[in-house]
């Protein structure tokens, strides 16, 4: 188990948190700007400094998981009256982006965690929640707890097909069975969030201990980037989890899937500012130029500068795009804060398209970037010492997690015809196609 060092944190898991409401757990940011970044760029940098190496061996970055949450990562959006760091969503994707421009793989590791976070956060604003549950949580997250994915069943695109089976147990508990891949966080992970049926079809997400003999947990994620995210399969086999840790998907937080998406959006985006950082440093480092170039002297050759002003602007691009979507997933949680439905729902819809466009600006700037940086290099820029081929490994790797294809379609019908496609997982339950949540 991981341990926040967090004198704030320590007392509020000793006291009593059930009169906490939504308009507490689920209000707009009070930590400032200022401050999230004094508390997590030390920690930052220091993981920058590794990142080269552990892409080149593969190293899982068990210790410097460890350093954020000591940081506070993990209760980022837990209010400061809970004991958290009372960030707002804008706030915590532009930390998650700081994070990806200094290991991507990292960043992308919190993805299940923080949303599991906003989860429980979002569930105080339902009447039927019990508050008991939420404390619970609350406590676990302030100790230092870290939840990792385990939803997506290898080669099974829809939950409707789902195999993974959740039953009752004389002991009182409950045991899930089931193989899953795309187990991003997992070897990371004190609880992991997997998703079941029960056998008579109802879908719940279970929060399964990681650490007991149910559990099998395999580095074999194949895929060429990403290659630290520990995203590779998971086992259970009657693996033990408790009646009060299981919770129906129906109830999952209504913007759950603009969450993951805006997620790997702020990871992209970290991508891209590293991309121009390690452009710039290169090229300043470029010791000669070609015999047809304008200048002697690289640096100084305006054809290649023109190239490090257009991958800046194509970075400018997605950080703008990045701050409008994780916005607009604010306004959401501020409505539900309230009880307000029909601002919920208006806001649900608005937060779909802007990160919709979102998606679309940040992937298509990102990728591009990390191929015209190298115009800007000679043959020395594709050292494998470098290493700069891992941005462009690691944007496609995330790019292919969700599906762009579809996003021009969808915004050009809802801007010509006015049909919205609002993001909803619950929706996937029954319907025939539609991917699985996680990765």
């Amino acid at each position: 188990m991981l341990r926040s060092t967090d004198a704030a944190a320590q007392t509020r898991r000793n006291e009593d948190l059930t009169s906490l409401t939504a308009q507490v757990l689920l209000q707009s940011g009070t930590a400032t700007d200022e401050d999230l970044k004094a508390r997590f760029a030390p920690v930052i940098a220091r993981i920058a400094e590794g990142n080269v190496d552990r892409e080149l061996t593969r190293t899982l970055p068990h210790e410097q998981v460890r350093w954020l949450t000591e940081a506070g990562l993990g209760v980022i959006r837990v209010p400061e009256s809970a004991g958290g760091l009372g960030a707002s969503l804008r706030q915590t994707f532009l930390v998650l982006a700081d994070l990806a421009e200094a290991d991507a793989n990292i960043a992308h590791i919190w993805r299940n965690h923080l949303a599991f976070v906003e989860d429980r956060l979002a569930a105080s604003a339902r009447p039927e929640t019990d508050p008991a549950v939420t404390e619970r949580w609350l406590k676990r997250f302030l100790a230092g707890d870290f939840v990792g994915g385990g939803w997506t069943e290898a080669n099974n695109g829809t939950y409707k097909t789902l195999k993974t089976l959740i039953t009752p147990h004389e002991d009182g508990a409950y045991r899930i069975s089931g193989a899953k891949f795309y187990a991003t966080g997992s070897l990371y992970a004190d609880w992991l969030d997997v998703i079941g049926k029960t056998e008579d079809g109802q879908f719940l997400t279970a929060l399964v201990p990681r650490h007991q003999p149910g559990v099998e947990l395999v580095d074999d994620w194949p895929g060429f980037g990403q290659q630290t995210t520990s995203s590779g399969s998971a086992t259970y086999r009657d693996a033990v989890v408790q009646g009060e840790d299981l919770f129906r998907v129906e109830d999952r937080f209504s913007y759950q899937g603009l969450f993951y998406q805006t997620s790997l959006l702020s990871v992209l985006t970290g991508i891209g500012r590293a991309i121009e950082r390690d452009g710039i440093v290169a090229l300043r480092e470029r010791g000669r130029n070609y015999t047809h170039g304008l200048d002697e002297v690289p640096h100084k050759d305006p054809q290649l500068l023109q190239i490090i002003g257009q991958v800046h602007t194509l970075r400018y691009i997605a950080e703008i795009a990045l701050e409008k979507a994780a916005s607009s997933l604010d306004v959401i949680a501020l409505a539900q804060a309230a009880g307000d439905t029909e601002a919920g729902q208006d806001a649900l819809i608005k937060a779909s398209i802007e990160v919709t466009q979102a998606q679309i600006a940040i992937t298509d700037s990102v990728l591009r970037e990390a191929t015209l940086v190298f115009d800007a290099l000679g043959a020395s820029g594709t050292t494998v010492a470098r290493g700069l081929d891992r941005h462009w490994r690691n944007a496609r790797t995330i790019a292919n997690h969700n599906p762009r294809v579809y996003k021009e379609r969808i915004l050009g019908n809802y801007l010509v015809n006015g049909e919205n496609s609002t993001d909803s997982f619950t929706r996937q339950l029954t319907e025939s196609t539609g991917g699985q949540g996680q990765g």
